[in-house]
C-alpha cells in the first residue's frame, strides 16, 4: 500500500464514520415518537440465547 493510497483510505473512512455520526445525531433529535415510528433505535433483541451442546 503505497502513501497515497494509504491516505485515500483513511480519508474516506473519516468521511463515512464522519457521515454516520451526523445521520445518528439527526436521528436522535428527533421526537421519540417518530423514532419509534421509524424504528430507530433496534431494540436489542433479549430472545437471542447462546446455546451449547453439552456432552451426556
Amino acid at each position: 500500500m503505497g502513501i497515497l493510497s494509504a491516505f485515500s483510505y483513511i480519508a474516506k473512512e473519516y468521511s463515512r464514520t464522519r457521515t454516520r455520526y451526523q445521520t445518528e445525531r439527526l436521528l436522535h433529535a428527533l421526537p421519540f415518537e417518530v423514532q419509534k415510528d421509524i424504528g430507530w433505535p433496534q431494540p436489542e433483541d433479549t430472545r437471542r440465547t447462546v446455546h451449547t451442546k453439552t456432552a451426556h
